[in-house]
């Protein structure tokens, strides 16, 4: 076997192999003799086709498919003597295929980029920490009352945040315009769901009454008819409606799977749940901050083939997130949306898997097990949901994947300079601001 390689652009190499003409016509031959002790042909005896007919007969499939045998084998033989690691698969072109002479193909093919690792000290993050008050679990408490209110006709006039049903009927110089009326509408008063001054002129108002309100629309409004326009609306309250929050007592509780201990265990369990959820925040944000200083202090060439693929993930996923069960076709989403994150996932991907090569990290079994227990343990049967990880290699591998860099985490937290900084447990769970891309020089 005969190997050069050229390095075409970037990223991209060229791999030309030569491969004996004997390798492949023997292998053909062994291949045409091995079947001829099986064939059946019309004017023959089973197994008593003469080679020169079976040759005839079934030579150029034959052929083809030890071309293509040969080629897979012989590839991989050449990246593995050329100490090459191709980021995708190979455009592979025969240029001499014919009997007797040696065989002749090439390979296109983008390979991974060399990562010089930088001095870790020089990073400098700020990790979040936060404390949960008492205060915080009440805010959280009642929120969940919140959540599980009901609301109950009540027989007087509507105030700020009573649910009111109403019809109305919008008119702009006399006539109605479109979607301007409804009948037996729920509206929250406060909610800000419609038109500036329509909920405050409801506040006041009692079942039966009716009130025509002149109003104007904001100049921002996203119809171009009813821009910065004046109208009346004719409103007709239907019912007013307070809600009512449930009581703090074992029915409540229940709900919430507390059969035990009273607000004291409801609480306990409150407070349990925000700190998982202030440690998986807080961990998320230092995470981020530090694979952003990470990417900062490397420069990474990625190869195209990555980049697509990973448009192509992000393309899935939102069509996941948002098909809502509709049949959409992923290219009409333009590659641009998507190529921002899509180089940021990529070129983590790659600084991750080179720290984990240099601190010759392993995957620790343990931590990926209790990752899926724990998120095992929100269902009803853990079971099974354990079974589908171990038994789905594509689920576990995204575990895995999650474990690994938690590990590279944890190399590089040792050797990074660590400012704590203080926040609010609400501001704690916010999600990090997002950067607003680069306006290249047409938009500025």
């Amino acid at each position: 076997m005969q190997v050069s390689i050229e390095k075409t652009s970037g990223l991209e190499r060229r791999l030309t192999v030569g491969v004996a003409a004997a390798e492949v016509d023997d292998k053909v031959v062994a291949k045409l003799q091995e079947s001829a002790k099986t064939i059946s042909l019309s004017g023959f005896r089973p197994g008593k086709v003469p080679f020169k007919v079976v040759r005839q007969r079934f030579g150029a499939g034959v052929r083809q498919e030890v071309v293509g045998e040969v080629i897979n084998r012989t590839f991989y033989d050449a990246i593995t003597q050329e100490e090459l690691r191709p980021a995708g698969q190979p455009d592979i072109e025969p240029v001499k295929d014919e009997v007797g002479q040696d065989l002749e193909y090439t390979a296109t093919f983008e390979v991974y980029p060399e990562i010089e690792l930088k001095d870790f000290s020089g990073i400098s993050i700020s990790r979040p920490v936060a404390e949960i008050s008492d205060a915080d679990v009440d805010k959280v408490v009642a929120n969940i009352r919140q959540q599980k209110a009901t609301w109950e006709v009540v027989e007087r006039a509507a105030a700020d945040k009573d649910s009111v049903n109403v019809d109305y009927v919008g008119n702009k110089d006399g006539e109605a315009f479109e979607g301007g009326q409804a009948e037996e509408s729920d509206l929250v008063l406060g909610s800000g769901r419609m038109v500036p001054g329509f909920e405050d002129a409801i506040i006041g108002m009692s079942a039966g009454e009716e009130k025509t309100v002149p109003l104007t629309f904001p100049e921002d409004y996203q119809s171009e008819d009813l821009k910065g326009a004046a109208v009346e609306f004719k409103i007709k309250v239907n019912t007013v409606n307070e809600q009512q929050l449930p009581e703090l007592n074992d029915e409540l509780f229940a709900q919430f799977g507390v059969t035990e201990g009273g607000e004291e265990k409801f609480r306990e369990d409150v407070r349990n749940n925000m700190g998982r959820e202030l440690t998986a925040a807080t961990s998320a944000k230092t995470k981020s901050r530090l694979f952003k200083a990470l990417a900062n202090l490397h420069e990474v060439e990625i190869p195209k083939t990555l980049l697509a693929n990973e448009i192509t993930g992000l393309k899935q996923q939102m069509l996941g997130q948002f098909g809502g069960g509709q049949q959409f076709d992923a290219s009409m989403f333009p590659d641009e949306l998507f190529s921002g994150e899509a180089e940021k996932r990529v070129t983590l991907g790659l600084l991750v898997a080179e720290i984990s090569k240099a601190a010759e990290l392993e995957v620790d079994a343990d931590k990926v097990r209790a990752r899926i227990e724990e998120m095992a343990s929100t269902y009803e049967q853990p079971e099974q949901v354990l079974q589908y990880y171990y038994s789905n290699e594509q689920a576990l591998n995204s575990v895995q994947s999650a474990i690994l860099e938690d590990q590279v985490v944890d190399h590089l937290m040792v050797s990074v300079q660590v400012n704590d900084e203080a926040l609010s447990y609400e501001d704690a769970l916010k999600p990090e601001p997002q950067e607003e891309p680069e306006a290249d020089a047409e938009d500025a």
